[in-house]
């Protein structure tokens, strides 16, 4: 079969490399444009395109694809199937109809649970203790079309978005490749209406902590933000990056600093408190708190806002 490509993120990338070492033809990859980053915001290209370059294949990078004419490299590229991994640009119908096959996407998460565009993050914030990837048939509505496979993972106790992120690009590459060998085969199961939640766009906002929450909370949002946005809390004019932290026993106002030690800085929360055994100042990087704190120093009653 000939399989054409759209993704973006280094989650696609991995899938889109293991579609090249299947031995698959590979006549176009779709990607969003080149975007500017770093601090001389110069123009970088996705992770999905490097990729494609590297192995000569044609990039298509149209910004949307409501006009016909994105569609052309398409329609010309004639594939079987589209295979679909976090591109970030909603597929018309039009476009859903053009390859043989349909379009095939490679979601992360177990569906229904968790449609939209942050699955990772959304299932360890909320604390699930099991997530997967699903392959599923596309179709106009928003990670609604039936189900080609799935494999489900168990989420561990540390878990990052970074950690969970590898694991699941992996399992991906290969359940997509299990599934275009057995395409003509797979049982394409409706989803089901029970247990259907919606992953939202992580938003930049969300990095500042509210420290009323339940510490349980809190820990698990810091795992979900990292790398990106990174949890945020402010004291005095600073605002402190926290990349790591451990349920802690001690009572107090929400934010409020209850201990300060080497091992970590105890923080009260609105139920239990949270030790902060990571962070990061303005300017600087990640460090432990041991060497965190000769640089920021902090004190038993200072609050975190």
């Amino acid at each position: 079969m000939k399989i054409a490509f759209a993704g973006t993120p280094e989650f696609a990338a991995v899938a889109l490399r293991a579609l090249l070492a299947a031995g698959y033809e590979i006549p176009l990859v779709l990607t969003q444009p080149d975007r500017p980053a770093g601090r001389g915001q110069k123009l970088v290209a996705s992770p999905v395109k490097q990729v494609a370059l590297e192995h000569g294949i044609p990039v298509h990078q149209p910004e949307r694809l409501k006009d016909p004419a994105t569609h052309v490299p398409l329609i010309e590229a004639a594939p079987d199937v589209l295979v679909v991994a976090a591109y970030g640009l909603i597929l018309p119908q039009a476009v859903l109809d053009i390859p043989g096959h349909g379009c095939i996407n490679i979601h992360a998460s177990l569906l229904p649970r968790w449609r939209g565009a942050a699955p990772i993050q959304r299932c360890l914030e909320a604390g699930d203790a099991e997530t997967g990837v699903t392959i599923m048939q596309m179709e106009a509505g928003l990670d609604t079309g039936p189900l080609l496979l799935a494999y489900s993972i168990k989420v561990g106790a540390g878990e990052t978005a970074a950690t969970l992120h590898d694991k699941l690009a992996l399992l991906g590459g290969r359940l997509i490749v299990m599934a275009l060998q057995q395409i003509d085969g797979l049982q394409r199961v409706p989803q089901s209406a029970a247990g259907e939640t919606y992953a939202s766009k992580i938003d930049k906002a969300e990095a500042a902590l509210d420290w009323t929450q339940p510490a349980a909370l809190i820990e698990r949002r810091i795992r979900a933000f990292d790398p990106f946005p990174g949890c945020t809390a402010r004291t005095g004019d600073a605002t402190i990056k926290l990349w790591r932290a451990e349920l802690a026993t001690g009572t107090g106002q929400p934010g409020e600093i209850l201990a300060v030690a080497p091992a970590g800085i105890t923080v009260a929360c609105g139920e239990g408190a949270l030790r902060l055994v990571e962070l990061q100042k303005p300017g600087g990087r990640r460090l432990a708190s041991a060497d965190f704190l000769p640089g920021f120093p902090l004190s038993v009653g200072q609050r975190f806002s």
